[in-house]
Order: structure tokens, then C-alpha cells, then sequence
């Protein structure tokens, strides 16, 4: 396994810390959320989003699309980050993306 795609995945365990963490609700519209589909990443895989709770949210599949897909994104991004450094005061965007060299 590529060492990116192994550090961009999302251990069941954190998967799990984060649905309890959220309450089990989507962040964004409140909407119970199966633990199967329940995480989303702040910084997108894509972009070298690290699988970790820092950078991991609960949201419903549609709340989810439109994060992903829609033009308010920005704007649910900050949303999103007030709630991640409410929890985690160390927060730092850079700290969440993947970088060659991590092991």
C-alpha cells in the first residue's frame, strides 16, 4: 500500500471516536448518521487529508456531497474548523495534510 493512501485512510477505531465525538449526528444539518457512513475529511484525501480525528467530521451523505461538490463549501469549512479547534485547541489546518517523508 502507498504510504499516502495508508496515512489518508481511516482506521475503524478513529472512525468510531469520531461518531461519538459528533454525537453520532451530522455537524451540519443534525440528521442521525449510521457509523458506516460517518466521516468525512476537513481537508479532502485528495489534497493529502491525514485519517486522523483532527481532521474528520460526521456528516450525512447529502451534507457530505454538498461539502465536497457545492460552492459553499468555504463557507462550511469555517464552520467546520471553529468546531474542530473548539475540540482540539492545538488544531492547525497544516497539521492535518500529509507530507513525504511521514512514517
Amino acid at each position: 500500500m502507498h504510504t499516502q493512501t495508508k496515512h489518508t485512510a481511516i482506521p475503524k477505531a478513529v472512525k468510531e471516536r469520531v461518531y461519538e465525538r459528533d454525537n453520532h449526528q451530522c455537524l451540519f444539518c443534525g440528521r442521525y448518521v449510521d457509523v458506516s457512513n460517518a466521516s468525512a475529511h476537513y481537508i479532502a484525501r485528495s489534497h493529502g487529508g491525514l485519517g486522523i480525528e483532527e481532521n474528520l467530521l460526521t456528516l450525512c451523505s447529502w451534507c457530505h456531497n454538498q461539502f465536497d461538490n457545492s460552492e459553499y463549501r468555504q463557507e462550511m469549512k469555517l464552520l467546520f474548523g471553529r468546531y474542530l479547534k473548539a475540540h482540539y485547541p492545538d488544531w492547525d489546518e497544516s497539521k492535518l495534510i500529509f507530507k513525504k517523508g511521514m512514517e
